[in-house]
């Protein structure tokens, strides 16, 4: 299973890469997608089912490309404001095909753990009849982070474990 573990904000001085960057770690086989890379403008193109996977708009075309690779992804995301980030409901958005029936998990961080994040990312996922297992690892930076940096909990590689075994079992 190809598996993505995709880094949903955009932000400057973000603190996702270090997250994304351990699960990558962790995580044998698995590759990153940063959606900083990808300079997705806002959706503003036909609906992106009824394209089918051709979009008129170049970064949404390699975008869409660079998602269809995978069999599964693990999207990192913080908590901005008690919900997704922007720019990754905004790249959501703008994908069809390339995210239906497939799996995702979630890694979520914020002083909180961002759970909202990840209860909103449930319900827009469903959308695409993506199935989505129970695990996910929530990151507290109150404890998780010391002096800017992500000092993961000892309990944190299990349950990314989990959640990992959670999306290859069939």
């Amino acid at each position: 299973m190809k598996i993505a573990v995709v880094l949903g904000s955009i932000r400057e001085g973000r603190f996702g890469p270090q997250v994304a960057k351990w699960a990558v770690s962790n995580i044998a086989g698995a590759e990153l997608v940063d959606l900083k890379s990808f300079n997705l403008p806002l959706l503003t193109s036909a609906p992106p089912m009824a394209m089918k996977g051709k979009y008129d708009v170049p970064e949404q075309q390699a975008w869409a490309d660079a998602m269809s690779k995978y069999d599964a992804y693990i999207f990192v995301t913080g908590e901005y404001n008690h919900g997704i980030p922007g720019a990754l409901k905004n790249a959501i958005d703008s994908l069809g095909v390339e995210l239906q029936g497939k799996k995702a998990s979630f890694i979520s961080y914020g002083f909180d753990g961002a759970i909202r994040a990840v209860d909103q990312l449930r319900i827009v996922l469903h959308n695409f009849s993506m199935r989505l297992p129970r695990a996910q690892v929530s990151i507290n930076l109150n404890t998780e982070m010391v002096d800017g940096t992500f000092v993961p909990g000892d309990h944190q590689i299990g349950a990314l474990t989990l959640a990992v075994e959670q999306l290859k079992a069939d």
